[in-house]
C-alpha cells in the first residue's frame, strides 16, 4: 500500500502541541472513531472528507474553506491510527495554526498552483476508500457521514446557545434602530456589520420592506425603501454552526391584514416548535402544522414555501416535508421559518427530553400570548414604533 505521508519530510503534527479545549479535543477523538467505525464496517482502507459540512463536525468548528477562494478548499484524511489534513501551500499555516491546533491532526499540503484533484487521487490510489459523493471503486458515505453530523453534543449546544444570543441580539438591534424610508439593503448592512464585529457570518439575510415577501418568499433585500413595516430574517454561522431568527418591525401600527397573517404565522410555528418533539417524526410534527393552517383558514399556505428544517452543519440537513420520516431525537436543532401572505417567522430550537428549548430568545421583544395543549408557547409579536413619519 502506497505511504500517505512523503518519507522525505515528516508531517508536523498538531498533537506535539498542549491541547487549547481539551473538551473540544475530547469530542473529536470520539468523531475520529467514529469514522473508523465506518472503515471496519465497510472494509476501507481509510475515508476522505471533503464536504465543509462534514469537516466542520469532524473537527469541532474548524473551516478548511476560505471564502470567497474556490481553490482553497482542504480536505480531511481519516484512517484508524491518522487524522491529516490536506490543503495548500499557500493555506497550511493558518488552517494548522488557527483551524486544528493541538487536536491531534497531521499536515499534507501540496503546491499552491497544483490541483487540488491530482493530491486526493494520489491518495486514494490503490486504496478501497470511502468519500463523500460516487466514485468508482470507492464507497459513498454521504448519508452515513450525515446521520453522524446528529444530534448535537454538549459543546454544539452551548456554541449554539451563543449564536443564537447574539443573532437575535442583531435582528432585533436592526428593527430598533433602522429608520422609514432606508432601503432594505441599507439595512441588511447594518445587519451584517453588526454580524460580522461577532464572528458571524451571515448566509441568509432577508429585508423585507412592506409586502415583499408576498411576492418573492426567498427574497433578499433590494433598492426599495421600507414605507410601513418590513420583515428581517436571518441564518448566521460561527464554528461551523447555523442559526435562524426573524423579526419584524411596523412604523406606527400595522395593517389589519398584516397584523392577522402575523397571527397566523406564529400560531403555526407554535405548533410546529411545540409539536418537535423528542423521538417523534417529521411527518408527525408535519401533520399537526397542516391541520393548524387548515384550521386558521390557510391551508394552502405551507405550499408556498419550505416551513422548517433541522439546522446544524448546513443551512439545511434535513428539509420537513408531507413525506419526510426522520426521527427527531433529543439534541436536534430545528429551524421553524413559516410564512403567510405577507408575514414571516423565524425562531431556532433545540429538542429536549422535556419539550423543546427555545435558542432564539428575544431580548424585551413584545410578545404574542399563545397556548398550544395547554402550554404556553408565547411568540414574538410585531414591533410598532411610534417614531413614523407623518
Amino acid at each position: 500500500m502506497p505511504s500517505l505521508i512523503s518519507p522525505n519530510a515528516d508531517p508536523v503534527s498538531s498533537g506535539e502541541m498542549q491541547a487549547l479545549d481539551p473538551e473540544r479535543g475530547r469530542v473529536v477523538e470520539a468523531r475520529h472513531r467514529a469514522v473508523a467505525d465506518l472503515t471496519a464496517e465497510y472494509g476501507l482502507d481509510g475515508v476522505l472528507l471533503t464536504d465543509p459540512a462534514t469537516i466542520a463536525w469532524f473537527t469541532c468548528g474548524s473551516r478548511l474553506q476560505l471564502r470567497g477562494l474556490s481553490q482553497s478548499g482542504g480536505a480531511v484524511f481519516v484512517t484508524p491510527q491518522a487524522r491529516v489534513v490536506i490543503c495548500r501551500s499557500s493555506e497550511s499555516g493558518q488552517f494548522f495554526d488557527r483551524e486544528v491546533a493541538a487536536l491531534g491532526f497531521q499536515l499534507k499540503e501540496r503546491p499552491w498552483g497544483e490541483p487540488r484533484g491530482n493530491l486526493l487521487a494520489d491518495l486514494c490510489n490503490g486504496r478501497r476508500m470511502g468519500i463523500e459523493g460516487e466514485r468508482v471503486g470507492s464507497v459513498d458515505l454521504t448519508e452515513s457521514l450525515g446521520q453522524l453530523r446528529r444530534p448535537s453534543t454538549a459543546i454544539e449546544e452551548q456554541s449554539l446557545r451563543s449564536l443564537c444570543e447574539e443573532l437575535t441580539h442583531a435582528v432585533e438591534a436592526a428593527c430598533r434602530t433602522c429608520e422609514q424610508g432606508q432601503t432594505e439593503s441599507e439595512v441588511a448592512g447594518q445587519v451584517a456589520h453588526r454580524l460580522y464585529r461577532h464572528g458571524l457570518t451571515p448566509s441568509v439575510l432577508q429585508v423585507m420592506a412592506d409586502a415583499q415577501g408576498h411576492r418573492y418568499r426567498h427574497w433578499n433585500h433590494g433598492p426599495d425603501a421600507i414605507q410601513r413595516y418590513a420583515t428581517i430574517h436571518s441564518v448566521a454561522e460561527r464554528n461551523g454552526l447555523f442559526a435562524g431568527v426573524a423579526r419584524t418591525v411596523s412604523f406606527g401600527p400595522p395593517p389589519r391584514a398584516i397584523r392577522n397573517a402575523h397571527e397566523v404565522c406564529s400560531l403555526v410555528q407554535a405548533a410546529g416548535l411545540f409539536f418537535s418533539q423528542s423521538d417523534w417524526t417529521a411527518d408527525e410534527v408535519w401533520k399537526r402544522v397542516v391541520r393548524m393552517y387548515e384550521k386558521l383558514g390557510a391551508a394552502d399556505e405551507w405550499r408556498q414555501a419550505e416551513q422548517a428544517s433541522v439546522i446544524g452543519y448546513r443551512v439545511s440537513e434535513q428539509l420537513f416535508t408531507p413525506d419526510a420520516r426522520f426521527p427527531l431525537p433529543p439534541g436536534t436543532v430545528v429551524h421553524w421559518h413559516p410564512s403567510v401572505r405577507t408575514a414571516m417567522t423565524g425562531d431556532t430550537m433545540l429538542v429536549r427530553e422535556e419539550g423543546f428549548e427555545l435558542l432564539t430568545v428575544g431580548e424585551r421583544w413584545p410578545q404574542l400570548n399563545v397556548v398550544v395543549k395547554g402550554h404556553a408557547v408565547d411568540r414574538p409579536a410585531i414591533l410598532i414604533r411610534d417614531d413614523a413619519a407623518v
